[in-house]
């Protein structure tokens, strides 16, 4: 299927106030996400994945690689697959896109 409605595809918590909606083809995801509630957090992680992605609402504190930055709407990053970063909202509702290479298949896991 190549068109979506993300707020008619499913949605599953990673953390307690941030919510995915993954969308994925063959070889590359988008995933919507929501922080709830202000200071929700995503801790430090680090996959072999590509990620990139934008600010599309509110504003929330981005740390790649030791470094912090606050994202904004039309705000943009990229991370390095296996470099530790970190997310905390810094606004209620605050919204981003995040995209994916390859699939992080634990995102898509439950929700086919």
């Amino acid at each position: 299927m190549p068109f979506y409605e993300p707020q008619n595809c499913p949605s599953k918590e990673l953390f307690p106030g941030v919510t995915i909606t993954p969308i994925w083809g063959e070889h590359v995801m988008m995933s919507f996400v929501r922080f709830s509630f202000a200071n929700a957090l995503v801790p430090t992680h680090q996959h072999p994945h590509e990620q990139a992605g934008t600010g599309l609402e509110g504003e929330f504190e981005l740390i790649i690689d030791g470094e912090a930055r606050v994202i904004r709407a039309g705000d943009a990053y990229v991370i390095p697959g296996n470099t530790p970063h970190s997310a905390r909202s810094l606004t209620e509702n605050a919204y981003a896109l995040d995209i994916f290479y390859p699939i992080l298949e634990e995102y898509t896991r439950d929700l086919l």
